[in-house]
């Protein structure tokens, strides 16, 4: 009897490591827009690195996905998160790598000898928590509250310089990193260098614990930067016009100052309204001003991630998302 020849067996694209797309840009360039055409092309599931975005009930100021969008395609830490407690970059990063494992578990069988991972796809703008998932995090100190506090009203007698001038001369490096106005950076960087008695841009540089067994495919939006201006300006506005100020005023009450999404821009500029401190007009143009500065320290930021497939646009714009899938297609 003849044997059947035996074939060397060729390899799966299941046996490759699953790949994960981060979709990075400054605010406004349009994230959402491009992360939702590539999960329709590629079975995708949306995995939010915004930090304020994974609060409950805060909605307006943070550009959420629609609830439309949300039930079309599957997004994980958005409302996660009470509006009175503290998500640290290490926090955010243990859930997000337990979610990026969980959606490569599932596959979907598209014929009977053809079956594929659902895509991840890392989406925000908000630089430490990426750095944190993709690169991890050094084993800091455990927090004190006491020494947080005592920090806190240094800030709030003294001025938020203040404690920017504590971290220059305990961590230059680390206060040319984090902006004057970033108090919790501040005090966690403070609080960093004086339990470990190192300056905490030491300890980044050991200790860390990468994401694993994963390949990591970034797009990032880089539009004009008269576009991206506008649109922030425009969307600022619509905060306002949407009731902005109403949401903030219901939150306040409920949760007071101590919510710390209320600190963040469009609520902190509609927060000095309520309180009397500004008008509706001088409000909105703060929140826009504010807006564009921290789109400048984004592009700043995000210039330093490596590997980055620039995309000369904005996401919404088909021509940008027909690039970034092709892009996608040779990594798949």
């Amino acid at each position: 009897m003849e044997r059947a020849l035996k074939l060397p067996k060729l390899p799966k694209l299941m046996d490759r490591e699953p790949l994960v797309v981060v979709v990075l840009g400054p605010t406004a360039s349009g994230k959402t827009a491009l992360a939702l055409a590539i999960a329709r092309r590629f079975r995708g599931e949306i995995v939010n690195c915004d930090s304020v975005a994974m609060y409950r009930e805060f909605e307006i100021g943070t550009a959420k996905p629609t609830a439309a969008e949300r039930a079309e395609v599957p997004h994980h830490l958005l409302d996660c998160v009470d509006p009175l407690a503290d998500v640290s970059a290490g926090e955010y990063a243990r859930q997000a790598r337990q979610v990026l494992r969980e959606i490569v578990l599932r596959e979907t069988a598209l014929s009977e000898n053809d079956q594929r991972r659902h895509l991840p796809i890392v989406s925000g703008g908000t630089g430490l928590y990426l750095r944190a998932l993709v690169e991890g995090l050094f084993p800091g100190p455990q927090r004190s509250e006491e020494l947080r506090n005592k920090l806190r009203g240094r800030a709030e007698k003294r001025g938020t310089e203040h404690l920017h001038r504590i971290l220059r001369r305990l961590d230059s490096a680390a206060a040319n990193r984090i902006h004057a106005n970033d108090v919790p950076k501040m005090i966690r960087a403070i609080e960093v260098c004086l339990a470990s008695r190192r300056p905490m841009t030491e300890l980044w540089r050991h200790g860390r614990e990468p994401l694993q067994g994963f390949r990591i495919l970034r797009l990032g939006l880089n539009p004009e930067r008269e576009v991206l201006y506008a649109r922030i300006n425009q969307r600022a506005a619509k905060m306002f016009d949407e009731g902005l100020i109403a949401e903030t005023e219901r939150l306040l009450e409920k949760y007071g100052a101590q919510a710390r999404p209320l600190a963040s821009l469009g609520y902190k500029q509609a927060v000095q309204f309520l309180r009397g401190e500004v008008d509706r007009e001088l409000a909105l143009a703060a929140a826009q001003q504010a807006h564009r500065n921290y789109a400048k320290r984004q592009i700043t930021w995000f210039r330093r991630e490596p590997d980055v497939h620039w995309l000369a646009g904005i996401g919404d714009d088909p021509a940008i998302q027909a690039e970034g899938i092709a892009i996608v297609e040779q990594e798949i």
